[in-house]
Order: C-alpha cells, then structure tokens, then sequence
C-alpha cells in the first residue's frame, strides 16, 4: 500500500463520520421539529374549537336581553384579541409564546366572569342550548390542557436534542434553536378567592 493514500484514507473516514453525524442531527431535529410544529397545531386547533364555541355562547347569552353588556363585550374584545394573536412554530420564541399565553388568559378570565354573572338570570341558566354550550366549553378547556401538555412532551425531545453538546455546535449551523414551553398563565400560582354569597 502507499504511504500518501493511508493520509487520504483517514481523511475520508474523517469527511464521512462528520458527515454521517451532521445527517443524523439534520434528520433527527427535523423529525422532532415537525411533531413539535404538529403538537402545535393540536393546540391552536383546540383553541380554535373554544373561539367557534365562545361566538355560539355569545349569540346565546345575547337573547337575554336584560343581561349585562359589559361583561359581554369583555368577552367579545377578548376573543378578538385571542384570535388575532398568531405564532409560526418553526420559530416561536418565548416573548410570542408569552403573549400568545397572555392573550389566551385573558379570553378565559372573561369568559369565567360571564359563567358567573350568569348565576344571576335564571332564565338563561335553563336554557338548554346554553347548558350545551357550556358543556361543550368545559370538555373544550380539557381538551386545550391536554394539548397545552402534548406540546411541551414533544418540545422537551427537541430542546434535549439541539441543546445537548456536541449536537448544539450543529444546531447554530443549522439554524435549529430551542424552543420554550407552555407555562401557566400569570397569576396561576395564587389561590383562587371562593366567596360563597348566599344572601
């Protein structure tokens, strides 16, 4: 065998090991970037489900027509906020998840201040499409934390995946970045003030 050619040996084995690496990390972080950007989808279609069933509610609520306005246009500016809030997985950040979580919080702070005050009217607490509705959106909520959950089980995989050293020189290379997780909305910490008002 020639001397020069064990040179040009190793280095090939070199070329295909490195190469045979960075396909490994590409093909791993897309497959993981796309259950990810599905997982996403999940969530926002969830979402999307409450949004349709919040218009439903709405139009409901509205036959009552001594029900207070305010707290229904709380509802209505809020949902149009939620909606108009959008983020593209392929590169969610935590400032867009944020607000995104914000925007989401709000629509469900209002819509529990109009479940409320609808103690008041009994009438309208009878109503059979209402108490469809209001099912629905319960069953709705459960299904958005179980997505929410989903998410972050399909985010964790890809950040250990393009965080973890030496995969992280090729996740700069490859524009792969960590991605952040859903958190409880603000305020999630603090215990929920029951006043039982039996007057």
């Amino acid at each position: 065998m020639k001397k020069w050619l064990i040179p040009v040996i190793i280095i090939a084995v070199i070329v295909i090991g490195f190469y045979k690496w960075g396909q490994g990390f590409n093909n791993t972080a897309v497959r993981l970037n796309e259950n990810v950007s599905e997982a996403w989808g999940n969530v926002q279609t969830s979402y999307q489900r409450r949004n349709d069933l919040i218009g439903n509610l709405v139009k409901t609520v509205q036959g009552a027509a001594d029900f207070e306005r305010s707290t229904l246009t709380d509802v209505i500016e809020a949902r149009a906020k939620a909606t108009s809030t959008t983020i593209n997985p392929e590169n969610i950040t935590p400032e867009q998840l944020q607000q995104f979580n914000e925007a989401q919080g709000g629509l469900s702070s209002a819509l529990s201040r109009l479940l409320v005050s609808v103690e008041r009217y009994p009438d309208l607490k009878s109503n059979q499409n209402f108490l469809k509705l209001q099912d629905e959106l319960t069953s709705t909520e459960n299904t958005i934390q179980t997505a929410r959950v989903r998410y972050n089980e399909n985010i964790k995989p890809y950040n250990n995946h393009v965080k973890t050293f030496p995969n992280s020189i090729l996740a700069g290379l490859f524009n792969f970045e960590a991605k952040p997780y859903f958190d409880a909305e603000a305020g999630a910490e603090k215990p929920v003030d029951v006043d039982f008002d039996f007057k």
